[in-house]
């Protein structure tokens, strides 16, 4: 029978296991760091150490999260007066396998004048967005940065259903039409 554990619960004692992935010591105690299967492994019989390893098979369905200070790519769901929704996409290069919800606030589009952002000029819903996790913010979402030169819209649609070119640090232009919107560009590498 394979006990499951979640972070926090205790796994052992630390004078008789030793901690393996998924797990770490604090004073004497071994703690789950991660959700997912308790494990116990024994020692190989040339070890010099022979007490056993307790470890912590994690869930593969959780896939990545987002972390404090993780670049990542958001596609913007809603834009209200104060803060414009996201769905998280992507960690890094890598795609997550659940949406995580995010919301790019007023104060946090862009580090000077922060007083006078617009988000209806920053973001529109449908942008891809380059962010930088800030924190885990609320319950119901991840709170997230564009306030940085390489941050803000990387993507986006014109009315034309083109995809807009960055022709500034606040304008996108649809190459069909000319017309150009205003959004917070991501400075291109």
């Amino acid at each position: 029978m394979t006990e499951m554990v979640t972070p926090g619960d205790v796994l052992g004692n630390a004078a008789e296991l030793k901690a393996g992935k998924g797990a770490y010591v604090n004073d004497t105690t071994i703690y789950a760091s991660l959700t997912g299967s308790r494990r116990i492994v024994s020692p190989l019989p040339e070890s010099l150490d022979q007490r056993a390893t307790v470890e912590v098979t994690g869930h593969k369905a959780h896939g990545l999260i987002p972390e404090p200070g993780s670049l990542v790519l958001a596609r913007v769901t809603k834009v209200m007066a104060r803060m414009a929704s996201v769905d998280i996409l992507c960690v890094g290069s890598k795609a997550v396998r659940e949406k995580f919800p995010g919301v790019i606030r007023q104060q946090d589009v862009r580090e000077t004048e922060i007083d006078k952002v617009e988000i209806h000029q920053s973001f529109r819903p449908g942008d891809i967005v380059r962010a930088m996790v800030l924190s885990l913010g609320d319950s119901r979402a991840y709170y997230l940065s564009t306030a940085k030169n390489e941050l803000g819209v990387v993507s986006a649609e014109s009315a034309a259903g083109e995809t807009m070119v960055p022709i500034s640090w606040t304008e996108m232009q649809c190459p069909l039409s000319g017309q150009t919107e205003q959004r917070k560009v991501a400075k291109v590498a």
